[in-house]
């Protein structure tokens, strides 16, 4: 891995099953990805969560981002399953130059979660 690859998870990101007192499925999946990574020492990935990330109606939701890359919103992600396998596509997205995975090495969970993709910020002299 070059540079660093942050992964935004929505930790307000509710299950319709979620009881109104507990903690939200986005949160408890952001708590799944800390414990995993934290098992995956030397990985350089940031963790951060955010309030929204504006795809109610696919949650669990997390975005993908790098320096000079593409980055993907993903949506749809089990937070009781996912953490592993999120961890293992962002490992791919890592080992490329543009952030840009081919679709048959990708995660099922991202193949099918995909929100969408957008092209890296333009480097301003």
């Amino acid at each position: 891995m070059s540079d660093p690859v942050t992964l935004y998870v929505c930790t307000t990101c509710r299950d319709a099953a979620d009881p109104a007192d507990g903690p939200r499925a986005g949160a408890r999946l952001h708590d799944a990805l800390a414990q995993a990574l934290a098992a995956r020492p030397g990985t350089p990935v940031r963790i951060e969560p955010v309030e929204c990330l504006s795809v109610c109606k696919r949650p669990c939701t997390v975005a993908v981002v790098s320096p000079g890359r593409w980055t993907y919103v993903y949506g749809d992600l089990d937070p009781a399953i996912s953490a592993e396998v999120i961890l293992d596509g962002i490992g791919l997205y890592a080992g490329t130059a543009d952030g840009v995975v081919p679709w048959r090495e990708r995660p099922q969970e991202f193949r099918k979660g995909v929100v969408a993709r957008i092209p890296p910020a333009p480097v301003t002299p």
